[in-house]
């Protein structure tokens, strides 16, 4: 029965074969090209098949692979995040298996700390260039024209050409002022991330330093004061009462606090400041750098606090100054006028000027090589021929350096015997074998209290410490790099000084007055 039913299926095949051996050559030769085109298309589809359902079987297993570092189970711990971002290799212990997982790095991001991300620069307002660094009457005009449409509701009564006052309010420029106030309420450029600042600043320093780099501006306005140069001053959006002028006479000035503005070339009106307060002289007037879109090209510019005590008579009577020449100022060392306070005789030739401010007034100038006080006529060293003591002609008369009459030497309305260092132009780039050694000539004591900062090698860790609260400043100076370059300068003159101090047997003494 089975070989019945194998011959049956097979018999077709044999017939077919027998048949084909007798058909003609060409006749076979075409059945068997057929045969093989045949073949070869199916061979062809079944390997392109295979590789299409490969493919979907490696996407099926990295989705799955994917799904696995989302929803994994285990019974295990998992690595915590600080692991996962070094890109290392673990293993997950799992009911029945291993099964180990490569995770790739993960790029940080760097960290973004609150108040020292500044935003963008708004658009600078375009104005022609001038050499002159005062706000003059020109510059009022071109600001006029520049900033667009005034609002004729808000228009003051006189021109600003008479008043040379810029009311911000009249401007748009107000209303681009007053949202760029709200958008920078919870940002200021005074950097300070402790809960104090650094200790040589007291509270009423952080206050108007915050000011003067923060305020709203409400207005602008150029004075004068007389054979003085003029001064560029802003009065700033702030809580604090107006001034106290009891002391002083009436200044249509400033009705509340009020910033001066300085050309973007006297930074060093800035570090003179910092430099005051860490060697804890306190004689300098608070200062920032701050930019203002509309001035100066949207450069820095060093912006002093505004004290109208140091005008008791007046702006056009300038600051409150004591007038004597280098031979009285010699003489006055000599007489200690006012030490212990006992009153000078009136043959002594004594000013109002306590003995021990000239002490501080020749380190400070020492350090940073200010002339202009004690040596207007550059007699201490050799000038340049574009400082301004050679251009005037001030440094012809330094053969007779008795009569050379002292600058800037300015008091208070109402302290007549303390000193205020304003006006600090201080030099850098003066050289050690250069330095004016004559504004060390007849002190015989100096304050411990600087001098002990100087000695202790901690002046440029506090240097930077204070420098860094201003953040304009530090970034207009070339950050961390620039600021070490000053201090550089700053540390070599203050070991010429301790040299000098212990070569001419000079006192260190406490000075708490």
């Amino acid at each position: 029965m089975g070989k019945s039913r194998f011959h049956w299926l097979c018999f077709p095949f044999l017939k077919l074969s027998s048949n084909f051996w007798r058909c003609p050559l060409s006749k076979r030769s075409l059945i068997i090209a057929s045969v093989c085109v045949v073949y070869l298309f199916f061979v062809v589809s079944q390997v392109g098949y295979s590789q299409q359902h490969r493919g979907r079987r490696i996407d099926k297993g990295k989705n799955r692979h994917a799904r696995g570092l989302y929803h994994f189970e285990t019974n295990g711990a998992l690595p915590d995040s600080a692991d996962l971002q070094t890109g290392a290799s673990f293993v997950f212990p799992t009911r029945s298996n291993v099964v180990y997982i490569t995770l790739k790095s993960k790029r940080l991001k760097p960290a973004h700390i609150r108040g020292t991300i500044r935003p963008k620069l708004r658009r600078k307002v375009r104005r022609n260039k001038t050499d002159n660094p005062s706000f003059t009457q020109n510059k009022l005009g071109t600001l006029e024209r520049d900033t667009g449409q005034i609002k004729h509701s808000f228009l003051p009564r006189t021109s600003w050409k008479e008043t040379g006052d810029v009311d911000y309010k009249s401007l748009d420029i107000a209303q681009k002022s007053h949202e760029d106030a709200e958008t920078d309420s919870q940002i200021s450029s005074i950097r300070i991330y402790s809960q104090m600042a650094p200790p040589w600043f007291s509270a009423q320093d952080v206050k108007t330093m915050r000011f003067l780099a923060d305020a709203k501006v409400l207005r602008m306005r150029e004075v004068s004061r007389g054979d003085n140069p003029s001064l560029l001053i802003f009065e700033g959006e702030t809580n604090v009462p107006p001034v106290n002028q009891k002391h002083t006479k009436k200044i249509n000035v400033c009705g509340g606090q009020c910033g001066v503005i300085h050309s973007p070339v006297d930074n060093t009106e800035v570090f003179a400041f910092h430099l005051d307060r860490v060697l804890g002289l306190n004689r300098t007037l608070p200062a920032v750098s701050r930019k203002f879109s509309f001035l100066h090209d949207g450069l820095s510019c060093p912006v002093v606090s505004w004290d109208a005590s140091l005008y008791p008579e007046g702006l056009a009577a300038g600051w409150a100054t004591v007038r004597m020449t280098w031979g009285e100022y010699q003489s006055s060392l000599k007489q200690r006028c006012w030490h212990k306070n006992i009153i000078p005789k009136p043959d002594s030739g004594c000013s109002t000027i306590h003995h021990y401010e000239w002490s501080k007034l020749a380190l400070f100038d020492f350090l940073l090589q200010i002339h202009n006080r004690l040596d207007g006529g550059c007699c201490g060293f050799r000038p340049r021929l574009e400082d301004e003591c050679v251009e005037l002609g001030l440094h012809a008369g330094c053969g007779d350096q008795n009569h050379m009459q002292l600058e800037n030497i300015i008091h208070r309305g109402h302290n007549n015997r303390h000193l205020v260092f304003a006006n600090n132009k201080g030099f850098f780039d003066r050289n050690e074998d250069n330095l004016d050694f004559r504004l060390l000539e007849g002190i015989k004591e100096f304050p411990e209290q600087a001098v002990s900062v100087m000695r202790s090698r901690k002046l440029r860790e506090k240097l930077l410490q204070s420098l860094f609260l201003d953040q304009t400043y530090w970034e207009s100076q070339g950050g961390r790099q620039g600021i070490d370059k000053l201090i550089d300068v700053i540390e070599k003159r203050a070991r010429v000084l301790l040299t000098y101090i212990n070569a001419h047997g000079i006192k260190v003494i406490t000075m708490n007055m």
